[in-house]
């Protein structure tokens, strides 16, 4: 599933009011309390970690972080930079972990989530409630970048677990 058509429909939750000008088209959103941002992060489940980060390092020659565990997530994660965005591997920290049951379905690993930042994360959870757009928790919680995380209900989103972040 193309991440355009996720972003497109999430954008497409908020009402919005079109301005066109001669140049190029803009996006207005009418009393939004917050704002959808870029691309933060496609975080991908994998079994072994350290064979992944060394694919991504030593094959493909890129900047590799450090294995950080997250206990409170029940994973292990190794963002790899790819300029304008990241890639976030994840292994299981635990047999509780919520990437040990994706990697019981999918062995050889796979696309877990895509990861967007948003300007105001308590707005949009309150807003995104309102219409009626579930997460998987009831607040949210600090992610990995230290910044504040929420997971949204794939079958509310088109299939995808889409993970916000506060930008």
């Amino acid at each position: 599933m193309p991440v355009a058509w996720l972003l497109s429909r999430l954008q497409a939750l908020v009402p919005t009011e079109r301005a066109f000008s001669t140049s190029q088209s803009s996006h207005q959103v009418v009393d939004a309390v917050w704002t959808l941002g870029q691309l933060n992060h496609v975080a991908i489940a994998v079994p072994d970690l350290e064979k992944a980060r060394a694919f991504y390092r030593d094959v493909l020659g890129a900047q590799v972080s450090e294995v950080s565990p997250l206990p409170e997530h029940g994973v292990s994660v190794v963002f790899v930079n790819l300029g304008n965005t990241k890639m976030e591997l994840l292994h299981p920290l635990g047999n509780d972990s919520p990437i040990a049951g994706f990697l019981q379905k999918n062995k050889a690993g796979g696309m877990h989530h895509i990861c967007i930042e948003v300007d105001n994360i308590s707005a949009a959870v309150r807003d995104l409630k309102e219409k009626k757009i579930r997460s998987l928790s009831e607040e949210a919680k600090i992610g990995a970048h230290g910044k504040p995380v929420i997971f949204l209900h794939p079958k509310d989103c088109g299939g995808v677990l889409v993970e916000l972040e506060q930008a």
